[in-house]
């Protein structure tokens, strides 16, 4: 065997060991593979690293854009909450006002039916009235008509307190005197031997007189428009807290003159006039 063919067995021997020469370097071909591998392996986990990091990063990203989401959810819950309370409070303003103007006008009607129904007989006469559809004015049967008013003359004698609630069993009250034309009516109507019970009274006794119907009582504007019609010397008494009209023998003139209120005496009812 030559040197040349020696030399070729041994290359062929180490290179089947995984080795190889060149230039009197020897390298081991497994080791190789093995670097590769590792610097194939340290790449891999860089690249890991990345994409981890990638993966954290839009997360931590969003964060804000969440937090101002659920703020700007808030801000809207609160505007919707505020809108509803105020709808709901417009509702219950609208309904609280229809109940109260309903219930003025049914008042009105149901006071209206009453009327109709307590006094089925009515003497009317056709009016040119200004209220639309309204041609007859009318009061009930046994009353007289004056002005706007019906008036009806007791023949029964009672304590105040009773006329008052008689009167309003008929829809009515007590008389309010409220001009001298109406005082001169009413006692061309009356019987002179009787006295009949008004709607002024003095509840207190403290000098506090005042109509059945709340008209404002004032001693001196009653008396600047003539029909302040107390007797002389009258009112006198804090006892008699009740109104009377009567035509006592010594004045000669019809009056209001102050009575105890349980006393038993005639008395005048006034009702508005009913519009058909």
């Amino acid at each position: 065997m030559t040197v040349g063919e020696k030399e070729r067995e041994e290359g062929e021997g180490n290179e089947e060991g995984g080795f190889w020469s060149r230039g009197g370097e020897a390298v081991v071909a497994g080791g190789g593979e093995s670097g590769a591998e590792s610097s194939s392996g340290g790449s891999a986990n860089e690249e890991g690293d990345v994409e981890e990091q990638q993966e954290k990063d839009p997360r931590e990203n969003t964060i804000p854009h969440q937090s101002n989401f659920g703020f700007s959810k808030l801000l809207l819950a609160l505007f919707l909450i505020l809108f509803l309370l105020k709808e709901i409070l417009l509702s219950v303003s609208f309904i609280t006002f229809f109940q109260k103007n309903f219930q003025l006008l049914e008042d009105k009607n149901y006071k209206r039916f009453i009327k109709e129904m307590i006094h089925t007989n009515l003497k009317c006469v056709r009016i040119n009235s200004t209220m639309e559809g309204k041609v007859w004015s009318c009061c009930p049967e046994n009353w007289k008509s004056f002005s706007s008013s019906c008036y009806f003359f007791s023949t029964d004698a009672k304590p105040w307190k009773e006329s008052q609630e008689n009167c309003s069993r008929m829809t009515a009250h007590l008389l309010v005197i409220n001009s001298k034309e109406e005082q001169d009516f009413l006692t061309h109507n009356l019987d002179k031997s009787a006295a009949y019970f008004v709607g002024l009274s003095d509840p207190e006794g403290q000098g506090h007189w005042q109509w059945v119907d709340q008209t404002p009582y004032n001693q001196s504007t009653e008396l600047d428009k003539g029909i302040l019609f107390w007797h002389p010397g009258e009112p006198s008494h804090s006892e008699e807290h009740c109104v009377i009209v009567n035509y006592p023998p010594a004045s000669l003139q019809w009056g209001w003159n102050e009575v105890l209120c349980k006393h038993h005496d005639r008395s005048v009812c006034e009702m508005m006039k009913i519009y058909l």
